[in-house]
């Protein structure tokens, strides 16, 4: 009897020994998995940048990354137009896209949500770029000049031997900058993608241009500016590390690796028209009971892979200095710790409310193929202490819709098929 007892004791101090181990051995996995994260961004970064070419880099491009359970790293370049493409210097297919040593004035909102305004690029000869009357580069580096508005206009001007060539659209620079930041990509993947040591056989990395929700884009009076682009390049751990045990070859990981490369429909598709609505109503304050979106909730069309809408969700109103309404609670004037607390508390009901809500009203489009996928992209309401992420990605393929409105699926099964991506947390 006793030798039992002695037996259960020293069986349950060794599972408390073990679950304390388990437990830092998980803290250990979550620090080296942020290590190799930032690692691999700035390989990643790298490697776009000498793709390029030898052409002076004078922007910093920021990856953004998350990590997510059971689908894997996403490393995320600012979307279309975020990011000053032009480089100073002569040669490079970036140069010849522009049309030799001619000299471009851009205007690129700023990505900072704060910001306001524009910030100026402006590309001269003599190896030199300006960046908001700063001169970068050239015998005049350093030099400062006036700070250009949203209110200037933009301008797109070629030496006169450069008029001489075939004049290039801002089409051919972004199609070239992209064929870069793809080729980019796969070298991070194939000789790279193992640095980060913690994904799962099942997890994967993801490479995408969908670097914010709702990305701003270039305003230009003067020539029409770039159809927005979708990037995605993606390899599976599984297809990484048999490479890496040399049962698969390079040129068959680089042919499993997943690219998409597409643009913006501008044809006005009338049911996606009718869904924005839809959610615009459903996410309102007064039928909301989650958070709720005061924009506009806006879509793009994307060819050949579907449809990505953008939605900004806010669980309060300030009315005072750390005093808040939370409308769709009826709540008319909260602290900031109940606020939080309370944003914390909505955020698993908004997550099934937006799924139940991609199904109920998602099953009305008529104009996506079977493979194509609807894709909600949602910036959640601002809250650094509630542990909740900054945005999410909520998709579905439009034939599971479809199979869903036509009873060959019940509502667990399609809720089940709908992929959910959350960012990092606030």
């Amino acid at each position: 009897m006793k030798k039992k007892m002695v037996t259960r004791f020293l069986v349950g101090v060794a599972l408390i020994l073990g679950l304390g181990i388990q437990t830092m051995a998980q803290k250990l996995d979550e620090e080296r998995m942020r290590r190799d994260i930032e690692v691999a961004k700035n390989v990643l970064s790298t490697l776009i940048k000498q793709q390029i070419g030898n052409q002076q880099t004078f922007f910093q491009l920021d990856i953004k990354s998350s990590y997510q359970a059971g689908y894997g790293v996403t490393l995320s370049l600012p979307a279309d137009y975020t990011t000053p493409i032009l480089l100073s210097g002569s040669g490079g297919d970036i140069s010849d896209a522009l049309g030799g040593n001619g000299s471009v004035n851009i205007q690129i909102w700023s990505d900072d949500e704060e910001a306001t305004g524009f910030t100026n690029v402006n590309g001269g000869g003599n190896g030199t770029v300006t960046i908001n009357g700063t001169v970068m580069g050239g015998e005049n580096q350093g030099q400062a000049g006036s700070n250009d508005r949203a209110t200037n206009a933009p301008s797109y001007s070629l030496r006169e031997k450069a008029r001489e060539r075939k004049e290039q659209s801002m089409d051919s620079i972004r199609d070239v900058y992209n064929i870069k930041v793809i080729e980019a990509a796969k070298t991070f993947l194939v000789d790279y993608g193992d640095m980060i040591t913690q994904l799962g056989a099942q997890e994967k990395i993801v490479i995408t241009n969908q670097g914010g929700v709702q990305p701003r884009l270039w305003v230009n009076q003067y020539f029409n500016a770039p159809k927005r682009t979708h990037l995605s390049i993606e390899a599976g751990k599984a297809d990484l590390t048999q490479y890496r045990q040399g049962k698969i070859s390079r040129d068959q990981l680089l042919q499993k690796i997943t690219v998409v490369n597409t643009e913006t429909v501008e044809a006005s598709e009338p049911d996606l028209e009718l869904l924005s609505s839809i959610f615009n109503r459903l996410y309102g304050q007064d039928l909301s009971s989650t958070y709720f979106t005061d924009d506009n909730i806006y879509y793009e069309r994307l060819k050949d892979y579907g449809a990505i809408f953008y939605m900004h969700v806010f669980s309060s109103i300030e009315i005072d200095y750390r005093r808040f309404m939370m409308p769709t609670l009826k709540l008319e004037d909260v602290d900031l710790g109940t606020r939080n607390k309370k944003t914390t508390e909505i955020f698993p009901k908004f997550e099934q409310s937006i799924k139940e809500n991609i199904l109920e009203y998602g099953r009305t489009l008529k104009s996506l193929k079977d493979d194509e996928l609807l894709v909600f992209q949602v910036k959640i309401t601002r809250c650094p202490d509630c542990g909740i992420p900054a945005g999410a990605e909520y998709s579905i393929k439009a034939g599971t819709l479809k199979d869903f409105s036509a009873g060959k699926l019940d509502k667990n099964a399609a809720m089940n098929k709908i992929a959910v991506k959350r960012g990092e947390k606030q």
